[in-house]
């Protein structure tokens, strides 16, 4: 071996136990992120392991912005969960809509209130959750990544493939949606979500005289035999009688079914009912019991409480 080569200091390789502990300083905030985007803790956590295992097999050495790169990495694989969820067609864009220029500064002249846009970025119940859900991936990634976590769009527009002006765009119409603007046929989900979280709010504390409030007085339930045979009633008819029912529901928790708000019972880590609500104006008129095995399986089912099976 030649001397120049012999005195070389060696390069050390990082250890694992260095990465993990390296990746650890990261993990609350791509774990956010990941729980913003897709709304469920779970498919948030198995986002973050996927993350670091691709931190754990990359060459990180010459990125200078490390807390980036994980953002963009865990970003990359959430909106891959979400196009794998479902087909949503993208919407043609406006070149003309608001915030096709340069990007503004949020503040209530411009339209927007810097409040109310920070309670939304701190909250992820029923109602906002649908709203997201009706958004195509790269809506959602661009208005969540933007908005919650201010991430500028040049940064944002590689990980949804689009230009920085466009992925402007998608965060402008997916804010508008959210705020509860430009939605056609939103007001029927969310008018459900309202109601479902009331409901669920009732049924997990037992409160009878809430639950009645959002029951429509000749209600009905419904549930599948699977359902009888873990203790539900076939039918129930009228408020009092559901809600007598439902207050037993303590250990339920919240789901979207098929992107509506709905209700889960989940016992042991395993799913047993999916609760599937019906609404007219302001009450719930419908309630579905659903515990056949095949008919869950079929069911596209988001949860977004860490409990999730």
């Amino acid at each position: 071996m030649p001397d120049n080569e012999r005195d070389r200091p060696l390069r050390s390789e990082p250890s694992g136990q260095w990465l993990a502990e390296l990746f650890e300083t990261y993990r609350d905030r791509l774990t956010k992120v990941a729980y913003r985007i897709l709304g469920s803790a779970s498919e948030a956590d198995d986002a973050v392991q996927e993350a670091w295992l691709r931190f754990s097999r990359s060459d990180t050495s010459d990125v200078e912005n490390l807390g980036g790169w994980l953002t963009t990495v865990v970003s990359r694989v959430c909106l891959n969960v979400l196009q794998a969820r479902r087909s949503r067609p993208e919407l043609p864009l406006d070149p003309d809509e608001p915030g096709a220029g340069a990007e503004p500064a949020a503040s209530a002249a411009a339209g927007t209130d810097p409040e109310h846009e920070a309670l939304l970025a701190d909250s992820i119940g029923l109602a906002l959750l649908v709203v997201l859900d009706q958004l195509s991936p790269a809506e959602r990634v661009s208005f969540v990544l933007h908005d919650m976590f201010a991430v500028p769009f040049t940064d944002i527009a590689p990980i949804v493939g689009r230009t920085p002006q466009t992925a402007r765009q998608l965060a402008s119409r997916a804010r508008r949606r959210v705020q509860g603007r430009d939605a056609p046929g939103n007001g029927g989900a969310l008018r459900q979500a309202h109601l479902v979280e009331a409901f669920l709010a009732a049924a997990r504390r037992g409160e009878f005289a809430a639950l009645l409030a959002v029951l429509d007085p000749d209600v009905a339930m419904h549930a599948d035999q699977t359902a009888v045979r873990l203790g539900a009633t076939a039918e129930l008819r009228g408020a009092r009688d559901v809600a007598r029912f439902s207050s037993r529901a303590r250990g339920a928790q919240p789901v979207l079914v098929d992107g509506a708000a709905g209700v889960a019972w989940v016992q042991d880590g395993h799913l047993r009912v999916v609760f599937r609500f019906a609404v007219g104006a302001d009450s719930i008129t419908g309630i579905e019991l659903i515990a056949d095995e095949d008919r869950l399986r079929r069911l596209d089912l988001v949860f977004p409480a860490a409990t999730s099976p």
